[in-house]
């Protein structure tokens, strides 16, 4: 049974400017492994790598219907890319099934979060 569901839509400019401006930025929104796999990247894919998981977190805080904040901090969800590139949420203080999606243009990023009760696979 789906628990709850989060879109995010974020445009890459400003997460570019962000980055830029406060490096900090980076290290308060990525986890340890999440930075790992960031600094694999340069240029706009580095850009879209940490806009996606910036967008995810925002969408991931909208389904758990907390925004983030207090109960749900981007140090409290871990998504990684497997070994086919496609994002996974390895860590979550939600106890259940997490669906993750992103999508990106040269300018934006999209993604969507699905809880789902039962547990984690």
């Amino acid at each position: 049974m789906i628990q709850g569901v989060g879109i995010d839509l974020t445009e890459l400019s400003r997460i570019r400017q962000v980055a830029t401006k406060e490096p900090r930025f980076i290290t308060r929104v990525l986890t340890a492994a999440e930075q790992h796999q960031y600094e694999q990247f340069d240029g706009q894919r580095a850009v879209e790598y940490l806009g996606g998981r910036w967008s995810l977190k925002e969408s991931f805080a909208k389904a758990m219907h907390t925004g983030i904040g207090a109960a749900v901090g981007f140090q409290d969800i871990e998504i990684l890319d497997n070994d086919a590139g496609a994002p996974v949420v390895t860590k979550s203080p939600f106890d259940g099934n997490v669906q993750v999606s992103v999508s990106h243009t040269a300018d934006l990023v999209m993604t969507e979060v699905i809880l789902e009760e039962g547990a984690q696979q």
